[in-house]
């Protein structure tokens, strides 16, 4: 008669084996739930003006120059620290101003839209209770972010003159220049207010 320990060594061995096999794989992943939300709104990845956004991230001395109607311009310095937020899609801007009205904050936000190619951008600060809006009407070049002042007031806006600003990249990204223009009673636009800010 055959010793069957063997036999029972060898069953055992390929349990073990088999038990293995299992326990090393993965256990299916569950599938995500449709989102619905995206039928309403669509999601959207960051593109070019993203990229360009990008540059700004960072710290930055600020001197802000004002330029009033009458006068000599007014100078300020501060410092500002800019970050990409919501995975690369948006520039958060947090800016601290000294000047000789005292200390004010300001907090920008702008994205960008690549479907459009246009900037939407908001700013609120600690001198008013108003928001200001801006948004692109040309899609982006590359080189320049133009923005117009817009109102959520359309019909009480509709064929007035609005402010523009333009800001760039110089020094290969160590300065943005930020400009500022509103029109003048006869339309003709007038640089109002300029930010050299510098990288620390």
């Amino acid at each position: 008669m055959r010793n069957p320990l063997p036999r029972v060594f060898v069953s055992l061995a390929a349990l073990v084996l088999a038990s293995s096999a299992v326990l090393g794989q993965k256990p299916p992943e569950t599938p995500k739930p449709p989102d619905a939300q995206s039928a309403y709104e669509p999601r959207s990845g960051p593109g070019a003006g993203q990229k360009f956004l990008e540059k700004m991230s960072g710290d930055w001395d600020v001197v802000k120059t004002f330029y009033p109607k009458t006068g000599d311009p007014v100078k300020s310095s501060g410092r500002a620290h800019q970050a990409m937020i919501n995975e690369g899609r948006f520039l958060q801007s947090d800016f601290t101003f000294e000047g000789p009205s005292g200390k004010t904050t300001g907090l920008g936000l702008i994205g960008f839209e690549p479907d459009s190619g246009l900037f939407t951008s908001v700013w609120a600060d600690s001198r008013s209770t108003r928001m200001s809006l801006r948004r692109s009407e040309t899609p982006f070049n590359g080189e320049e972010i133009v923005l117009f002042g817009k109102s959520l007031d359309d019909t009480s806006a509709a064929g007035r003159p609005r402010s523009r600003t333009s800001t760039h990249l110089e020094d290969g990204g160590r300065r943005i220049i930020h400009k500022q223009y509103v029109p003048d009673a006869d339309g003709k636009e007038r640089l109002i207010m300029e930010l050299l800010m510098t990288r620390r």
